[in-house]
């Protein structure tokens, strides 16, 4: 019975579409369909999905969802790629296969072409697409995530922070936690009282995610902690415009050894040097970590499935109270790799047709809303909202997976609908997105006197000109003498870090990375990110 409604509303909407919409009179004769690899993991839209097919109706294409998987997968496949020379139609690629696709010719020049696509040359401002051009001036992709419209609408935190358990919050009476004594303080007090779950498994109080892929957890935490906001390879001083390494900082030092002092105690995992990204994940998902330090985007998918009292709170935490923390930052503008239309596509003016067509107000609303009457209602205010129903069906991985049509790698606008009123999406609509939490999150959220994730942390300030500093780093040319600096530090990082948590003797093992980390040449890498600060802000 579902299905068949659906169905009516679906047929019922297409004849409210405008002309390019369901019926056979204007339905295009032919709907190309263009092939793409994404170098990340995601589940493919089928070809069939309602929305896609609808899509495709209205402006004559879709396309084909490829992905690639982990890092080392699509590395593989694109370095396949680049050998035969054969590619799919669009492609995603991550920053250093942008660039060598770039050097080796596989991409073609989007700015060659885009007079004739207005929603992609005016994406983005001409400044910012200054920041995306290759050295012969061209502009070969289209970063997907920078463009945010009108203004930031987020209430997840989608960023770093330092993340504790619901249920540890809701133990000691919502208090406030501002520093990172504080954070230790409570869970220590929680595994006291509680040091196994109902089933008697071991809690686990702080994970730490640090190995070869994914090192942020352990490295960047004094940043943060000193009140800077997420450069990654540095902070800059506002006033000399000066990149400065953090990597020595006397809060590096008192960063690590609080690792180390939580480790002897058994409160950091004794086993987080030896996990693998994949068994880090697994832990994650039984429930029994406390805390940890993590970007949303990488761990939030091995704990969908946890109760709601395992919700894991977003904490800004500083190495000292007075100290302003800056850990939510608007979306940043990441020039270093994007969607490109590869030379092995046959028609590259129906791709960027393609991808200039769903960036229109009324395709982006199909992609993130769904159709009205079916997945959201219109209020006499122009307020978009989802019925009980809708929004529960909305959640359904089945629904989604046959119904909903994102096109998540491909671009779109964060932040407000184009009609000024709504939410992009459903999942940014403060009152939608409070309605779907469970009683347990909507408690805490009271408690603290907020409606988001976002609102547990200090709003946003504009990013500054040179916001994001990784980006510029991720984009460095392999062959430079900066980036081999910048690998060296990685390093040096690596080997030394962990140790530094683990370690016996804390003073001597800081003592030995001061060391090491000294005969670097670690100059060559500031530097050019102070010159980049300082040209990006004239």
């Amino acid at each position: 019975m579902r299905i068949q409604k659906i169905a009516a509303l679906l047929a019922s909407a297409c004849l409210l579409l405008p002309a390019g919409g369901c019926s056979e009179s204007t339905r295009p004769k032919e709907v190309q369909v263009f092939t793409t690899a994404f170098a990340a993991s995601g589940t493919a839209i089928p070809e069939d999905n309602e929305i896609q097919q609808l899509i495709g109706e209205k402006i004559g294409a879709y396309c084909l969802e490829t992905w690639l998987g982990d890092r080392d997968t699509a590395e593989k496949a694109f370095s396949d790629m680049i050998m035969n020379s054969e590619y799919p139609d669009i492609v995603v690629p991550d920053s250093e296969t942008c660039q060598k696709m770039i050097q080796v010719g596989a991409l073609i020049p989007i700015d060659s072409y885009w007079d004739d696509y207005p929603n992609l040359k005016n994406y983005f401002t001409d400044e910012e697409w200054d920041r995306v051009r290759a050295e012969d001036g061209h502009i070969y992709y289209i970063p997907p995530f920078s463009n945010v419209y009108m203004k930031d609408t987020a209430t997840l935190h989608n960023d770093e922070a330092f993340w504790i358990q619901l249920r540890v919050l809701k133990w000691a009476g919502y208090p406030e936690i501002k520093t990172l004594d504080q954070y230790f303080d409570l869970i220590e007090s929680y595994l006291e009282a509680n040091p196994t779950d109902e089933n008697g498994n071991a809690f686990i109080g702080h994970e730490i995610c640090a190995n070869d892929a994914i090192f942020f957890g352990l490295d960047n935490a004094p940043m943060f902690l000193d009140g800077y906001p997420n450069d990654g390879c540095c902070i800059v001083d506002p006033e000399t415009l000066e990149a400065k390494d953090y990597n020595l900082s006397p809060t590096a030092k008192r960063w690590f050894s609080k690792l180390n002092e939580e480790y002897k105690k058994g409160v950091v995992d004794p086993e987080f040097s030896f996990l693998s990204l994949e068994e880090y994940m697994d832990k994650l998902s039984t429930g029994l970590v406390l805390g940890t330090v993590d970007q949303y985007w990488n761990y939030n998918n091995a704990v969908n499935n946890l109760p709601p009292e395992c919700t894991y709170i977003p904490l800004g935490l500083t190495i000292d109270e007075g100290i302003e923390e800056r850990y939510h930052s608007r979306t940043a503008f990441d020039p270093s790799s994007g969607v490109g239309v590869t030379i092995s596509c046959k028609d590259p003016e129906g791709a960027l047709q393609f991808l200039n067509d769903i960036l229109s107000p009324e395709i982006l609303r199909l992609r993130f809303w769904g159709i009205e009457g079916v997945d959201y209602e219109v209020g006499d205010d122009g307020v978009f909202y989802q019925t009980e129903e809708q929004a529960e069906r909305f959640r359904d991985k089945d629904y989604a997976n046959q119904h909903i049509c994102l096109y998540s790698y491909l671009p779109f606008y964060w932040g407000m609908d184009h009609d000024g009123i709504n939410a992009y999406n459903p999942s940014n609509q403060p009152e939608e997105f409070y309605k779907s939490c469970s009683p347990e999150v909507r408690e805490c959220f009271d408690a603290y006197g907020a409606r988001t994730y976002v609102e547990l942390l200090n709003p946003a300030p504009e990013n500054a000109p040179w916001y994001p500093m990784w980006s510029y780093q991720n984009a460095l040319p392999q062959t430079s003498d900066v980036y081999k600096a910048s690998q060296a530090i990685e390093s040096a990082k690596h080997q030394y870090l962990p140790q530094l948590v683990m370690a016996d003797d804390f003073e001597a093992a800081w003592a030995d990375y001061n060391e090491a980390y000294d005969k670097l040449d670690s100059e060559v890498f500031f530097d050019a990110l102070t010159e980049e600060v300082r040209r990006l802000s004239q």
